[in-house]
């Protein structure tokens, strides 16, 4: 048994260890042949010197992620873990190809965040793939649809979308119901025309084997022997999501594809999609997938752009709890030093109470 000392400097220790060293008990539970002990500044890594190096990387990445953003989440730590867990990436030709395009060109995982979605999608009959833009989570749903079809796994392709900015009330637009709601989910057609020739697609959605709709069409459905996909379901609200993943059918797939830093709700409105991460989380036969700026395919300044807006979420929700430590003490202060009430003093015997 060999043991290693960190020493924590210049380290807010609620920060980086999580309430209760939550973030460090983490750690510790992904290694369970090793004891890490945390007393006052000092992290005590007991253990086999192959897992101490591994815990030491992850503690030193931790740290380095705590003095760039100034906290250290759950989240975080769990991002580490897989990382460190994770078998090493493959090159883009080793990874399994799922559908040929239009253009001759193979379609498939770039990435292993990708690799998992694709992994979880062949397990589970309903999976929650969630990240930011760019992360090919949507374009790697609508590829695993179209496989399925091709397959003969299912009958008919379901793709929804809330239209959000039409407030689903789509009623007033001009045209028919694919004119009305093409605006809204062109980026589907955009994947699916990458994937389908356009004669073919055509064919498959005039005989309603492609499907695309707007969430609000969905009421009152069973989908069965379907591939369904819901994408940005962030800006579902809790009655349309639950309405949605009740349509389920027998022999029918379902993704929902979602990013929590982009919802276009109403202020005072609850996304349908953090409620149902947090009530679905344990379910058996659900599968979460979480998708990062690491597995952006887009212009490479993208990944740049997640990053600073991630780093400025960390460091306006440390303002925010400052503040609020600050009004707090000074709400003390305040209480002390206006004291108990003044009582006006006792009128001397025999002179006459003063005025009211």
């Amino acid at each position: 048994m060999v043991e290693k000392i960190i020493q924590l400097e210049d380290v807010s220790l609620v920060d980086f260890l999580g309430i209760e060293n939550n973030n460090i008990k983490e750690v510790a539970a992904a290694f369970p042949k090793s004891k890490i002990v945390s007393r006052g500044t000092e992290l005590r890594i007991q253990g086999t010197t192959p897992e101490i190096i591994k815990i030491n990387e992850i503690i030193n990445s931790l740290l380095a992620h705590y003095h760039k953003y100034g906290k250290v989440t759950s989240e975080n730590v769990a991002d580490y873990l897989q990382q460190e867990h994770a078998p090493p990436q493959q090159e883009e030709v080793d990874q399994p190809v799922l559908i040929y395009g239009t253009k001759g060109v193979a379609i498939k995982p770039k990435t292993f965040h990708q690799s998992e979605l694709v992994k979880c999608a062949e397990n589970k009959d309903l999976v929650f793939a969630i990240g930011p833009a760019g992360t090919g989570k949507t374009y790697i749903s609508v590829a695993l649809a179209v496989k399925a079809l091709k397959n003969k796994d299912v009958k008919k392709i379901i793709i929804t979308r809330p239209a959000v900015e039409a407030g689903e009330n789509l009623g007033f637009l001009p045209g028919d119901l694919k004119d009305k709601v093409d605006p809204y989910l062109r980026p589907i057609y955009d994947a699916l025309d990458d994937m389908i020739p356009s004669e073919k697609l055509k064919y498959y959605q005039e005989n309603r084997i492609v499907e695309i709709a707007p969430l609000a069409y969905m009421r009152g459905r069973t989908l069965n022997n379907a591939f369904i996909l819901l994408d940005e379901a962030q800006n579902t609200t809790p009655m349309q999501i639950k309405m949605f993943l009740t349509r389920m059918g027998p022999n029918s797939k379902v993704i929902i594809t979602g990013d929590r830093s982009q919802i276009d709700l109403p202020k005072k409105q609850k996304s349908g999609l953090i409620e149902a991460l947090n009530i679905l989380q344990g379910v058996s036969g659900i599968g979460f997938v979480k998708l990062d700026a690491s597995d952006v395919i887009r212009h490479k300044l993208v990944k740049s752009i997640i990053q600073a807006y991630d780093k400025a979420e960390v460091a306006q929700t440390l303002r925010k709890k400052e503040k609020e430590a600050r009004e707090h003490k000074k709400g003390e202060k305040s209480v002390k030093s206006e004291g108990p009430e003044a009582t006006p003093p006792e009128p001397a015997q025999g002179e006459p109470p003063p005025a009211g």
